[in-house]
């Protein structure tokens, strides 16, 4: 875990969000989620991605061309948050794609950077403990992130991504917990920071 001092913050750019799924869901690993609680400053830097493909992959919530009130925001702009209940979690996803695709990336874990102990308060638990923010409902209660976040800009406060590090070693895998998903179940779109402990334990 790196220290406390606060990190120079700066939102990443439209661009970004101009690459394909794949991309942006490789892309992201490195960077920093920031959320302002408050007067607290919560970061902490992205180490595990899925991308979900759209209206073809099973996986997918708009798969099929599904449209719902939950899934609404993945047929928007890209850049925005998709933030959805699964057994009482919250989990945030990154909308991609051009207006209509429908395609999104799931940020998985998280490593605590600043704002440490608020975080701690959020989750109840300690930071240095192995499970912290190596799941996507762990990373949403440890930051703070709920429903109501739902459709927001990820490039704009209070809750956004921010430029991290670069040159990371970066390694995939299939997807993780889709073992309905069919052939889909099978495509490596999850991507993790090697060697990083925040990182969701392999299961197929």
């Amino acid at each position: 875990m790196q220290t406390e001092a606060k990190p120079k913050l700066e939102a990443l750019p439209d661009l970004f969000y101009s690459q394909s799924t794949l991309a942006i869901a490789k892309g992201l690993i490195g960077q920093w989620l920031v959320h302002e609680v408050g007067e607290e400053t919560l970061v902490a830097k992205i180490t595990e991605t899925e991308a979900y493909l759209g209206t073809l992959d099973r996986a997918c919530h708009s798969y099929g061309r599904r449209r719902t009130n939950r899934t609404r925001v993945l047929y928007g702009e890209p850049g925005h948050a998709y933030t959805y209940v699964m057994h009482t979690h919250c989990l945030l996803n990154v909308v991609c794609e051009p207006k209509g695709q429908a395609e999104a990336v799931l940020i998985r874990a998280v490593e605590p950077l600043h704002g440490i102990e608020a975080m701690e308060r959020l989750r109840g638990l300690p930071a240095h403990v192995r499970h912290f923010s190596d799941g996507p409902g762990k990373l949403t209660k440890a930051m703070g992130i709920t429903m109501q976040h739902y459709d927001l800009s990820l490039q704009e406060r209070p809750l956004y991504i921010a430029r991290g590090e670069e040159n990371l070693t970066v390694n995939s895998s299939p997807r993780i917990g889709i073992g309905g998903a069919g052939e889909s179940k099978h495509y490596p779109w999850r991507f993790f920071e090697a060697n990083s402990r925040y990182v969701s334990k392999f299961r197929a």
